[in-house]
């Protein structure tokens, strides 16, 4: 299995079909203005804290395995009432399945490379899966349940195989978990030469396992893990806004006074810390609570 998910993933070929989808996604929001953008963030999760996606492919997986086992009882007992629950599981799932489309689409539409041809393929399972549970749905309801049924266990099996894909996207990947990994110090640690952040400047810092953005602006100097949380985007190299950085890999936007995310596709806080300046200095050290 490890080697055929491999294989897929070196292929070039699915990015024809990933990069104009992926594009067109990201497009609809654009063209929404700032609704678009308020859209979009809420659709990531941004206001949940960590991805909204995983909330929703519960759904389907959970609905779908109860109305399984609804039939076997319904069959072995002949019993209406277990056929009648089956139904409505299937339809349970089928709703979470939308939910679970919408979100994981415009995760994905922030993807590059691997992760992205995976993706492309795990739609396209979850896309077959759902059109093969809602076809077993509209079969029960015309009466044909022995056709639904089978329906319904070849869209369970493809279910599966897009579950395992998807489980790779994350612990393989790394898609949706924090990317913004650095050294966090009890007590204040010399980072950087008070002259060389001047007003309204970025400076990226490494000092042993620290890695962090170095941002002075309206006099105050501030300091954020440098790898973004989306993805690992060097935020050094991002847009300086007005009291917030913006990454330039897919845009994610954070408070320099905290970081917190003011704009997905992130939906983690940026790590920011406590910054001092004594003797020509700038100091940092983990940010304490309160």
């Amino acid at each position: 299995m490890d080697h055929a998910l491999s294989q897929l993933k070196d292929q070039p070929a699915l990015d024809r079909v990933a990069e104009p989808l992926s594009r067109a996604v990201r497009s609809a929001y654009e063209s929404g203005g700032p609704a678009g953008q308020v859209a979009k963030n809420a659709m990531h999760g941004v206001w949940l804290g960590h991805p909204l996606h995983p909330v929703f492919t519960d759904l389907p997986i959970g609905a779908w395995t109860t109305a399984l086992v609804l039939d076997a009882v319904a069959a072995a007992s002949r019993n209406r009432t277990m056929e009648r629950a089956a139904d409505v599981a299937i339809g349970v799932g089928l709703a979470g399945a939308a939910a679970a489309a919408l979100t994981g689409l415009t995760d994905w539409s922030e993807t590059s490379g691997q992760p992205r041809r995976s993706g492309v393929v795990h739609g396209l399972l979850n896309i077959a899966s759902t059109a093969l549970f809602a076809t077993s749905f509209m079969l029960r309801k015309s009466g044909s349940r022995r056709a639904g049924w089978s329906c319904a266990i070849t869209g369970y099996s493809v279910a599966l195989g897009a579950a395992y894909l998807g489980g790779d996207l994350v612990y393989g990947e790394r898609i949706g978990v924090t990317h913004a990994v650095t050294d966090e110090p009890e007590n204040y640690t010399t980072v950087a030469a008070s002259r060389d952040v001047p007003e309204n400047s970025m400076k990226h810092v490494q000092r042993g396992d620290l890695d962090l953005l170095i941002v002075r602006q309206h006099g105050r100097v501030s300091a954020l893990a440098h790898a973004c949380s989306h993805m690992g985007g060097p935020l050094s190299e991002g847009t300086l806004e007005d009291s917030s950085v913006v990454c330039p890999w897919h845009g994610s936007q954070f408070a320099l006074r905290d970081g917190h995310v003011m704009n997905g596709p992130a939906t983690e806080n940026q790590p920011s810390f406590e910054v001092r300046e004594r003797s020509g200095r700038i100091e940092v050290r983990k940010r304490h609570a309160g």
